[in-house]
């Protein structure tokens, strides 16, 4: 099914020099009419992203992708982004060995039932990991990394820009050491997941680990968590429980850096809907009846790329309760398929009144400067501010 929504992101429509010659390479990939003619200007494209992450300019690669002209343009560049790691990777390998740096994206949902108003007592989600060992030992019994049994686990569940593109080139360097079986000093601190009484929230976090294979062996061919994930779940849960918090933590297949942003980002903003929903539906359900939706899409400074889409549950029966949730749209997203994740998950909440707005909107309410969203009653040209 093809969702037709409007784009709300704004795109820089001229290339800075020092990114032109690469946004030409994606471009005439895309445009290639020939397979082999592909293959060869993407081999160029790779090497010389490969050739930057190995000199420390990870920065820059991450300034490139921001700067694609089109969503495109950007998939084309995380594409052989993605190959590059790769590449840069096995160039790493030393004496028959290759050091594999692996992070597995954790999406944790925390929430305390505490009617407390003081945020402040609610302790935060401390993010540390009191026995890697343990965790280890489910990945290794159920042959999460193709059998290897030569890794290890970072004691520290870190944020996202941690694996993001510009640190690339420093875990490169890391995952070079650790080839050559030298020491390395990780900066990875914990990230901790903050508590809100009352509330439920959800947060991104990657567990890292590196294992020695030999080069030719793919450790994270498999992209599955069969066997493995429910213990890794509960075992997480486990490690980061606190007294009246509740935590529930749901991790993702072992992946490269890159692979593993872009998953994790999707999974969280997933899980985020789908816990938005649920609770929304069932609230409206039981004051008002059946709530209807309305998906529309806005510009916004705060969001990634200055625009994101919005989701509005309410009911006609209540003209003064309303749910909204503000969901993201990365580099690489198409927006049609982030507003089909959106409509399938309303679909499977039986909501049979769905509207998708034309046309791109405000972020606020230019009334009430209060954050602008829909009412399926109200035409697509009034501005109805809701909570």
């Amino acid at each position: 099914m093809l969702i037709d929504i409007a784009d709300p992101r704004a795109f820089p429509e001229r290339a800075e020099p020092s990114h032109a010659p690469l946004i030409e390479l994606a471009e005439a990939s895309l445009a290639a009419t020939g397979a082999a003619r592909a293959d060869a200007i993407d081999r160029t494209l790779t090497t010389a992203l490969a050739e930057r992450l190995e000199s420390g300019d990870a920065l820059l690669v991450g300034n490139l992708i921001a700067a694609a002209p089109s969503v495109a343009i950007a998939r084309q560049l995380w594409r052989r982004l993605i190959d590059a790691w790769g590449v840069a990777s096995r160039r790493s390998a030393a004496d028959g060995v290759a050091a594999t740096l692996f992070a597995v994206p954790v999406v944790v949902i925390a929430g305390s039932q505490s009617t407390v108003d003081a945020p402040a007592s609610v302790p935060a989600v401390a993010g540390v990991l009191s026995d890697t060992a343990r965790l280890a030992a489910i990945l290794l019994e159920h042959c999460a990394l193709a059998g290897n049994e030569a890794f290890g686990l970072a004691d520290a569940l870190v944020a996202a820009d941690a694996v993001d593109i510009p640190r690339l080139s420093e875990l490169l360097a890391w995952q070079r050491l650790a080839g050559r079986r030298e020491t390395v000093a990780r900066d990875l601190p914990p990230a901790p997941i903050a508590v809100q009484p009352g509330q439920q929230s959800v947060h991104l976090r990657f567990l890292i680990g590196t294992t020695l294979a030999a080069p030719e062996v793919d450790v994270l061919a498999a992209t599955d968590g069969v066997g493995w994930a429910m213990p890794l779940a509960k075992e997480l849960a486990r490690q980061l429980a606190l007294p009246e918090v509740s935590v529930l933590a749901l991790p993702r297949a072992p992946q490269s850096p890159p692979v593993a942003l872009q998953q994790g980002r999707a999974a969280q903003r997933e899980v985020g809907a789908q816990l938005f929903a649920s609770n929304a539906i069932r609230g409206l359900r039981a004051r008002v009846g059946e709530p209807a939706a309305v998906i529309s899409a806005h510009r916004s400074v705060a969001a990634p790329g200055g625009g994101e889409l919005r989701l509005s549950l309410s009911s006609p029966f209540d003209p003064r309760e309303a749910e909204g949730f503000r969901c993201p749209l990365f580099p690489t997203d198409r927006v049609g398929d982030v507003a089909l994740m959106l409509f399938d998950l309303l679909r499977d909440c039986r909501v049979a009144d769905v509207r998708m707005l034309p046309g791109v909107h405000p972020d606020r309410n230019p009334q009430t400067g209060m954050t602008l969203l829909f009412k399926p009653e109200a035409d697509a040209a009034e501005h109805t501010s809701l909570h």
